[in-house]
């Protein structure tokens, strides 16, 4: 299994709509990757481990596919139009990591 992991990290003086990304970006992007899309996890950073740390991301967003074939033919294709979307929810910019889950 092949995991996107989209991170948007905690800077001062950002803005994030957590509200849009859920609701709309996320809706979009469900759309066009179908049944590609196998899974998708969303975390909205509370803290770091000590009391008052702050976390470093604000959200990060899981994306699963069965296989790198299938993110390669479905996810990627399609970035240029989620990335027109961004700025519709934040100035944030991402950081995207690609992984194969081992366990």
């Amino acid at each position: 299994m092949i995991k996107m992991t989209v991170f948007y990290p905690n800077e001062e003086g950002k803005r994030f709509d957590l509200d849009y990304y859920c609701n709309k970006h996320f809706a979009l992007v469900k759309e066009h990757l179908g049944d590609a899309l196998v899974d998708v996890q969303m975390e909205r950073g509370l803290g770091g481990p000590a009391p008052g740390m702050p976390a470093r991301y604000v959200v990060m967003a899981h994306l699963y596919f069965n296989s790198l074939e299938d993110f390669q033919t479905y996810c990627v294709p399609k970035s240029p139009m989620f990335d027109a979307d961004v700025p519709n929810f934040t100035d944030i910019t991402p950081i995207f990591q690609l992984s194969e889950v081992v366990l």
